[in-house]
């Protein structure tokens, strides 16, 4: 009786841990909603019912959340040339996501030879193949190693062909001969394309149906602050390590300045100074190690002035919300009794720059389209979707079209491997490029403004970015071509414009933490942040892809003022978004892969003294938008 009881129990145990197990399993499983958001992110839609149940059984088998399947799937896409997202693709994705697992999990066994070598012997171990072989050249020197295998090998030196291509590229002398003919062939994808002329976002009045403005002729442009703007070449990455420690000194120091002024603290304390009592400091937020920052990593850094450059980790629990990121200055408010931990109760909003309140003569709406590079699809060099944009603008007219980088991608296949069979040089392209958009555009005397862009390769790689140079090529459409630097912030007609073509979003939604993960929206509160922070690009350390030099970007990468309206092309998805009356667009890019892209159309009214807009929104407020598939 006793054995059965004991087994009575032993099964039931049993039945608990499996049920247990199918429970917790069953609340792992991931939400085509929660697929649906994080896929959108990458601006990708996820339609078919049977992919989303494959994605939903892959998050199982490998143990992902949708957000770490979606990093993962944008990561296999890149790596195999943008792949699309379709059942054969995922089963290859589950494929390799195995075998690699299996590759890591796998210990080789060496054999080894034990055998002893004397006089007698020695020959055969010099005639050998194998681990012998090996252990011979590795005390051997490479002109006598002969075809032996060498167990140390040095990469190569690869030239770098950006650099190589500059130095030989001659300097052009303008004609119309000189212009290169279209390269390739349009992309089946792209030409097959159905949704042309889509509207996928929309924003303000869409009842009016004319979107256009007060005509190119009553258009006044200007940079902002001409003492702020780079409008030609500079020396640049000349900088001294002390000269950069004292501007992420300044950017510290000015904005805690800020803060305190705001909120009304009367000092700010040292950050690793120990004290029982609530104290309030302020300083940058940076991580404790190289890798991504979470919410276990957090520490602050002060100022010189305050805190000696000293920092302490940070204990975020008793925050009900927050949103960190390296680079990010904060005043908090905390309590630090050891000196080597600040628990935190309480995180000081950052606070904007006022908006313009100058007042303009111009009367009348007026129309803005933008776009973003790159201008070719991947599989090609073929000017179709560049073609395809000039059709646009000629038939809207628009007052104002900023054309954002690159205009040649560094990151194209074709670009990367020199172009081959193409005797042209990528000024020699650009300067095609330009001469199609600026020659098909004359009769609308539509003001042209071009931004550059960290991925154009032949243009200076280093941010802040001076404009394109073309010298005297187009002089005599310099009244309404203007080639401005990145970032860059221009008036029209009152209105300011915030430009900037570094892909700052997806920078920082890669680093930032935020709590709790669903609580507002993603993409306008890292709009929010740049605002915020007034700067351009507020990371620190900035992502690899960008070069900073920090003594321009002091003076350049700050924002004077808030803008009426940022622009900030991204690879994340295309949006229109109201931050606290600035308005934020990301006009998404021309192409992507081998299909269409998105630009943006806007029509804003101008401010005028009879009418005169106030600042803090009111150009949100008559602002009508559109993104558009090309």
């Amino acid at each position: 009786m006793r054995i059965k009881s004991i087994q009575k129990v032993w099964r039931g145990i049993v039945f608990v841990r499996v049920v247990c197990g199918i429970v917790v399993k069953m609340s792992a499983v991931v939400s085509p909603e929660d697929l649906a958001d994080d896929f959108s992110t990458f601006d990708i839609e996820l339609t078919d019912a049977e992919v989303v149940e494959k994605l939903q059984e892959l998050c199982s088998a490998f143990r992902l959340d949708s957000s770490d399947m979606s990093d993962e799937w944008v990561a296999f896409s890149q790596t195999h040339k943008q792949i699309s997202l379709t059942l054969e693709s995922l089963e290859q994705f589950e494929r390799e996501w195995w075998n690699k697992k299996s590759q890591k999990s796998k210990t080789p066994v060496v054999k080894r030879d034990t055998r002893m070598y004397d006089a007698s012997t020695i020959e055969e171990l010099i005639s050998g193949g194998g681990e012998e072989d090996d252990l011979m050249s590795a005390y051997s020197t490479p002109a006598a190693k002969g075809k032996n295998k060498r167990l140390h090998v040095t990469p190569e030196s690869v030239p770098n062909k950006r650099v190589s291509a500059l130095g030989k590229s001659p300097s052009l002398q303008y004609s119309p001969g000189s212009l290169p003919s279209p390269v390739g062939t349009p992309s089946q994808k792209y030409s097959n394309r159905s949704n042309r002329g889509d509207v996928v976002v929309k924003y303000g009045d869409q009842s009016v149906n004319t979107w256009r403005g007060g005509g190119p002729e009553n258009c006044m442009i200007e940079l902002y602050d001409k003492d702020n703007a780079i409008t030609a070449n500079f020396k640049y990455m000349f900088q001294k390590y002390a000269d950069k420690a004292h501007v992420l000194n300044d950017i510290i120091e000015d904005l805690g300045y800020e803060l305190q002024n705001c909120h009304v603290i009367d000092n700010l304390c040292h950050v690793a100074l120990p004290l029982q009592e609530t104290i309030t400091v302020a300083g940058r937020i940076c991580c404790d190690s190289n890798g991504k920052m979470n919410s276990q990593s957090v520490m602050l850094e002060g100022s010189v002035d305050t805190s000696a450059g000293k920092r302490t980790s940070l204990l975020l629990s008793n925050l009900k919300e927050y949103s960190f990121f390296p680079g990010q200055i904060v005043a908090l408010d905390g309590t630090n009794s050891t000196g080597s931990k600040l628990v935190v109760n309480k995180l000081h909003e950052g606070v904007m720059l006022p908006f313009n309140e100058s007042e303009c003569e111009v009367s009348g709406p007026t129309s803005i389209l933008t776009a973003a590079g790159p201008y070719f699809t991947s599989d090609n060099l073929s000017d179709a979707p560049l073609q395809d944009l000039i059709q646009v603008i000629v038939k809207e007219k628009p007052d104002v079209c900023v054309l954002f980088g690159p205009f040649l991608d560094s990151r194209h296949e074709l670009i990367m491997n020199g172009m081959d069979g193409e005797n042209k040089t990528y000024e020699e392209m650009f300067t095609y490029l330009l001469s199609m958009i600026i020659g098909k555009t004359k009769a609308l005397s539509t003001h042209l403004v071009f931004v550059p862009s960290q991925r154009d390769i032949h243009h200076e790689y280093v941010y802040p970015q001076p404009p394109y140079q073309v010298g005297e090529v187009f002089k005599q459409e310099l009244h309404r071509v203007h080639f401005v630097s990145d970032p860059c912030t221009l008036n029209v007609n009152g209105i300011i414009l915030g430009l900037t073509s570094s892909d700052i979003l997806f920078h920082l939604g890669a680093e930032e933490i935020s709590w709790p993960v669903a609580g507002s929206d993603r993409l306008a509160r890292l709009c929010k942040h740049l605002l915020i922070q007034h700067n351009y690009y507020p990371l620190y350390p900035p992502s690899e892809e960008i070069n900073i030099d920090y003594e321009y970007f002091e003076q350049f990468a700050k924002m004077q003022i808030t803008p009426d309206v940022l622009i900030l092309p991204s690879d994340l998805r295309f949006f229109i978004k109201d931050v606290a009356g600035c308005i934020c667009v990301n006009p998404g890019r021309i192409t992507k892969g081998q299909v269409g892209g998105t630009f943006c159309k806007m029509v804003i009214d101008a401010k005028t003294k009879d009418e005169k807009i106030s600042g803090g929104g009111g150009v949100a407020k008559q602002t009508r938008a559109q993104i558009i598939k090309l």
